[in-house]
């Protein structure tokens, strides 16, 4: 992420992924902190979405 901007667009493609009940991106650590039910969707799908949009991503764990 390079801009103050490019969390909303984290958030939002991370929040159009079914499943996914609450995500938090922050500019300054460059970090996605995401709660979801993992009976409706998977790590992938949210590395994916992020992707799509532009950000690829990976799990921190």
């Amino acid at each position: 992420m390079n801009c103050v901007t490019c969390p909303f667009t984290v958030k939002n493609a991370l929040k159009n992924v079914e499943g996914v009940s609450k995500a938090e991106v922050t500019f300054e650590t460059k970090l996605a902190v995401v709660t979801f039910d993992d009976e409706k969707t998977t790590v992938k799908a949210l590395t994916e979405a992020t992707t799509n949009a532009g950000y690829p991503s990976t799990l921190k764990e």
